[in-house]
């Protein structure tokens, strides 16, 4: 049988290297795979891009050839703009009459209906991409401290800003894919935003809680990949409810 795969998008200003220190954690019979966009990491030499749709295709595109590669059941998982992108490539597979995966994660972000994207329009300009790194935390000083590898990350957030800017929902069905959403308790995203990802999916859909900001998956990194292995290792429970110990006794964020 073949090993579940599960295929993880970054999030806005970061490459794929993000999850490599999952593997450590991860068992030997689920293969990370991370997802590269354009721009960074192993595809520095190729043009960032600043549409959402065009990114979209774009890592279906790689997505598609990886799973040609790689038969078998698998995962999509992503944290903030890669759970939006995770949760497109979902739509794009069905159009395109691909296997949709088993599961859908999505870490850190708000659901598709309850995306502002006009709040990013006044995040323009080192000064302003700078200060917003900072606020969100999870950016280590060492980039803020060197010029070359500040400048790249920039460039990037500022192309990444500019893709989830662009994001409409359109007019899509629900997915028959149950849709997993992880949350910090200390993210400023609204737990309303966060709840509203029940309507995206019509195989279930549950909520967990961890300690952390914005970027809990890094600060609560075992609990996160333990409670990821947890729904990974479970059965489909397509068209009910999944169930969430973590989720019921996580208090909401104030």
């Amino acid at each position: 049988m073949a090993p579940l795969q599960l295929f993880c998008l970054p999030y806005a200003g970061a490459s794929a290297t993000a999850y490599l220190r999952w593997r450590r954690l991860l068992p030997a019979e689920i293969g990370l795979v991370p997802l590269e966009p354009p721009g960074r990491g192993a595809r520095l030499d190729e043009p960032l891009l600043r549409d959402f749709e065009a990114l979209a295709e774009e890592v279906a595109n790689v997505l598609c050839r990886q799973r040609e590669r790689r038969a078998g059941p698998y995962v999509l998982f992503g944290h903030s703009m890669g759970g939006l992108l995770a949760w497109r490539l979902c739509h794009l597979l069905r159009e395109r009459g691909h296997a949709l995966p088993q599961r859908l994660v999505v870490s850190g972000c708000a659901a598709p209906i309850r995306r502002d994207p006009g709040r990013l329009a006044a995040l323009r300009g080192d000064a302003a991409l700078s200060a917003d790194l900072r606020k969100h935390g999870g950016t280590p000083e060492a980039v803020f401290a060197d010029a070359e590898l500040l400048r790249l990350t920039l460039d990037v957030l500022d192309a990444d800003y500019r893709v989830c800017e662009s994001f409409r929902r359109g007019d899509v069905p629900a997915l028959p894919v149950p849709v997993h959403v992880f949350a910090g308790l200390h993210d400023p995203i609204a737990p309303a935003d966060l709840h509203a990802w029940s309507i995206e999916t019509r195989a279930g859909h549950t909520l967990d809680w961890f300690a952390g900001g914005h970027f809990f998956l890094h600060d609560s990194q075992a609990e996160v990949v333990g409670r990821l292995i947890a729904y990974l290792n479970a059965a489909p429970a397509a068209g009910s409810e999944l169930p969430s110990p973590a989720a019921a006794a996580a208090p909401l964020p104030a």
